[in-house]
This record gives C-alpha cells, structure tokens and sequence, in this order.
C-alpha cells in the first residue's frame, strides 16, 4: 500500500533551480581587473568618433531644420502673396470692367451725337436763300427755321451731355471778348508824328489852363 504522503510534495523546486544557477561558474564573466592603456586608448578613439558622428548628424539636422524653415517661410510668403495678389486682381478686374463698360456706353453715346451733329451740320449747310422762288418763299422760310431750329436743338443736347462743347465755346467767346495787343486798336495804325498829334489835341487844354493859372497867380503877387 502506497504511503499516504509524497515526498516530494515538500520539495521547493524554484529554490532548487536557483541554487543551481548560483553555483555553476558564469559563463563570459568580466574580469574586475583594471584596464589596460591600450584598451583606454581604444574606448577613447571610440568615444571621439562617436562624438564625430554624432557632431556630423547634428550638423545634418541642423542643416535640414534650416532648408525646413527656408521652405516654411517660403510657404507663408507664397500663400500671402497669392491671397493679396487674388484681393488686388479682383479689385481691379471689377473697376476696370465697370470702367470698359461705362467707356463703350459714353462711346456709343458720343458717337450717336456726333452723328446728329453731323445731320444738323448737313442741313444747315444745305439751307440756300437764293434758290427759293417768290411763290413759295414763306414756305421755304419756315423750312429753314425749322431746321435751324433742330440744329439749335441738337447742339444744346450735345453740350449737356458733352462739357469739352460748352468749354470750348466759352473759350472762343472770352477770345474775342479780350482785344489783341499786337495789332488791335484804333491808334494802331496811327504813325509816330500822327500819335505826337494827337497826344498834344488831348494835352492842349491842360496846358491852357496851367499857363492862365501861372498868369494869375503872378498878378496877384505882385499887385499884393
């Protein structure tokens, strides 16, 4: 009849294991002895060119850091830009397309009226008095004033929707309301001995009149 109790129920086999690991000799284990100079000398040569690399790989992503921030800045010129540029250009586009409009529609209009102009101009240089018959010159007549005063009519129009008209208008007035100092005038034409002539016709009774006044005055002075 088997025991009741297993031996090996009591048995701590993790303990087991570790005690196994601590005592068989560890394999590779580094010596405790200090370091030779050429070992030192090589760790050294090691520390510097892995400082080298690492001073070359900052170097590197400094390097990338400045092209990212070149390309950024960039960026933000190009979409400033292109947003200011879009703002000015729809601006513009829209003025100059209300201006082009405006212009053809003043074009149209101008080129109406001068069209107009021209018909009156026509007519009125056709009006000739002289081939009207006796028999039907009240009809003629009253022709001729209608069409001067549709030509009238038609001018006024003009210079109401057209300023450079009325300006060059009172232009022509106030040139011949001034005289001309060249050659107008009535002593114009008047020679040197002519001028004296009548410069001594205007002075004469001045002349007169001082010489009477010296007369009396004398009289006066010596009688007192």
């Amino acid at each position: 009849m088997a025991s009741a109790f297993d031996e090996s129920d009591f048995v701590d086999r993790d303990f087991q294991a570790g005690q196994r690991v601590v005592s068989a000799p560890t394999a590779g284990r580094v010596s405790d002895r200090p370091d030779t100079r050429e070992e030192l000398e090589n760790r050294v040569s090691e520390t510097h060119r892995r400082l080298q690399e690492l001073k070359r790989a900052q170097e590197q992503l400094e390097r990338e850091r400045a092209s990212l921030e070149e390309v950024r800045r960039r960026r933000a010129e190009y979409q400033m830009g292109r947003e200011e540029m879009l703002q000015h250009l729809t601006r513009g586009v829209g003025l100059l397309a209300e201006a082009e409009f405006a212009a053809r529609r003043d074009a149209e209009q101008l080129a109406k009226s001068l069209a107009d102009l021209r018909d009156a101009e026509g007519k009125v240089h056709a009006l000739n008095d002289q081939s009207w018959s006796e028999a039907s010159y009240n009809e003629d007549l009253t022709r001729a004033l209608t069409t001067l005063e549709n030509a009238r009519m038609e001018w006024n129009s003009a210079q109401l929707k057209w300023p450079i008209l009325s300006e060059s208008a009172k232009s022509d007035d106030e040139a011949k309301s001034v005289p001309d100092p060249a050659g107008g005038g009535p002593l114009a034409s008047l020679s040197l001995l002519q001028l004296g002539k009548v410069g001594l016709g205007l002075t004469w009774p001045l002349v007169l009149m001082g010489l009477v006044a010296l007369v009396v005055w004398l009289v006066v002075l010596f009688n007192g």
